[in-house]
């Protein structure tokens, strides 16, 4: 069985490796930040200091971060991962960057003899926790298949997409259609608001029909009480909103809601909400409408 090293311990990053390790993997762990998910030790996991020292512990290193900046820095900055990798070291990347990213970094890796796919995931912090997870991967054949066997213990549907980057551009145009789902629902539930309705009785009519959708089920609640418990932040979509606005700008591609969705989440950022689920779209439309101060 491959020894796994997971690098990145955020909310998602964190449920991720506990699968991993509980699927019966060898694994090591590294975050930027030390003490974080200390669960994962009673699981069995060992943490080193350096994703160096993780990559060299490691056959498949697994990275979870945030931004395309980051997961550059953790492979090939100081005491990085290509420093302390073995020839054919498999990298999975599960941070959500931009396609140029993986493959700028693919390639590199490729020079010092390793190999790389990326597979953005979505589900949110549930998925992660349930293993329940969507995989959208990016890569070779041959390293998508040596990767199957960990990408299972964290997801329930792993699709190979296509070539390096691929799996980016697919999470790319899942957080364009998000956006569309979220807001839609937080209008919505809004318009039910200020009609007087029965919220949840038109929720509940509503989820019968062709409205029906995970964010109806999952987040109309939240909307409705105005409160919002974290399950995929509204920053993190809003960065995932520029990678696909970023790559739509290259290929010509007009997304007139994606864009008024990123205008929507910049001015919740700035009252602070960065941090609150990304139903906390309904913060928006309910100052909008009146609803709240």
């Amino acid at each position: 069985m491959d020894r796994v090293g997971f690098i990145g311990l955020g909310t998602m990053g964190s449920a991720m490796a506990a699968n991993i390790v509980r699927a019966g993997f060898p694994l090591t762990t590294w975050n930027r930040t030390p003490g974080r998910a200390p669960e994962l030790a009673d699981l069995g996991a060992a943490s080193d200091e350096t994703p160096a020292a993780v990559a060299a512990a490691s056959d498949i290193v697994v990275i979870c971060v945030s931004d395309t900046p980051d997961v550059e820095a953790v492979l090939f900055g100081q005491d990085g991962v290509a420093s302390g990798a073995r020839e054919g070291t498999l990298v999975i990347d599960c941070s959500t960057i931009a396609p140029a990213g993986s493959w700028k970094f693919a390639e590199r890796l490729d020079g010092l003899g390793l190999a790389m796919v990326d597979a953005p995931v979505s589900g949110g912090s549930e998925g992660a926790r349930n293993a329940t997870l969507t995989v959208f991967v990016g890569g070779h054949e041959r390293d998508v298949e040596r990767a199957r066997p960990v990408l299972t213990t964290i997801g329930r549907t792993i699709t190979h997409v296509g070539p390096i980057g691929a799996g980016q551009a697919v999470k790319a145009v899942n957080q364009v259609i998000l956006a569309g789902a979220y807001l839609g629902v937080a209008e919505g539930i809004v318009l039910a608001i200020k009609a007087g309705l029965d919220v949840n009785q038109v929720i509940e009519a509503l989820g019968g029909g062709a409205a029906q959708s995970w964010v109806l089920a999952n987040r109309s609640g939240r909307m409705l009480d105005n409160d919002y418990p974290l399950g995929f932040k509204l920053a993190l979509h809003r960065k995932d909103l520029g990678i696909a606005l970023g790559l739509a700008d290259q290929l010509g591609v007009s997304l007139p809601l994606a864009a008024m969705t990123a205008a929507l989440e910049s001015g919740l950022i700035a009252q602070g909400h960065g941090d609150e689920d990304m139903s906390a779209l309904a913060r928006a439309i309910r100052q909008l409408s009146a609803l709240d101060g």
